[in-house]
């Protein structure tokens, strides 16, 4: 028997991504979200929602840019920072010793410190109850050379990126590898 808990945004798990943006004086923000993830693979573009009373809503809608920087889970008390406090009131990379950099292809800022970043720039945004959800087309990804495995390709588990458990609050980190994708299934056909 399943249990209904109605309505809610409850799934396991979420990424937790820090949006990183300028404002319109050029000042670096980085904010703390796990409402994204990809949605369209051609052009590739990834997805963030936002409420409207954010710092980094408005920096995105002035600057028409954002990076998506993936923290590891040695990084998850940064992260969780720069969830609770807001940009308008603070200096996140100074607080967080954190090093903000010009990102190379959008007008946004990135983490130096974090393995894995994506350039976005916004492509499209819809209204959606609450939030924005801004829609950005990734024009490159960077990652740390240590993190690439033997095939020169990102290694998930040497990334070790935070997830988030919704409704619990609660932060945690990659497990172990269970089986090669569009593969393990195969004998179930």
């Amino acid at each position: 028997m399943k249990k209904s808990f109605g309505a809610k945004t409850l799934i396991y798990p979420t990424a937790v991504w820090l949006v990183g943006t300028y404002d319109k004086d050029g000042k670096p923000n980085a904010a703390t979200i796990a409402w994204g993830g990809v949605c369209s693979s051609k052009p590739p573009c990834v997805a963030v929602s936002l409420r409207s009373a954010t710092y980094t809503h408005g920096n995105i809608m002035e600057r028409k840019a954002f990076t998506i920087n993936v923290p590891s889970s040695a990084q998850v008390e940064i992260a969780d920072y720069c969830g609770i406090v807001s940009g308008r009131n603070v200096d996140k990379f100074a607080a967080a010793k954190i090093t903000p950099v010009k990102s190379e292809k959008v007008d946004a800022p990135f983490i130096k410190e974090f393995p894995m970043i994506l350039e976005c720039r916004l492509s499209n945004f819809v209204e959606i109850g609450i939030h924005t959800h801004f829609i950005g087309e990734i024009m490159d990804v960077r990652i740390d050379e240590s993190m690439l495995g033997e095939d020169g390709l990102p290694d998930i588990l040497k990334i070790n990126p935070v997830l988030y458990g919704p409704e619990i609050q609660s932060y945690y980190n990659v497990g172990k590898y269970l089986g090669k994708a569009f593969s393990i299934g195969k004998d179930l056909r």
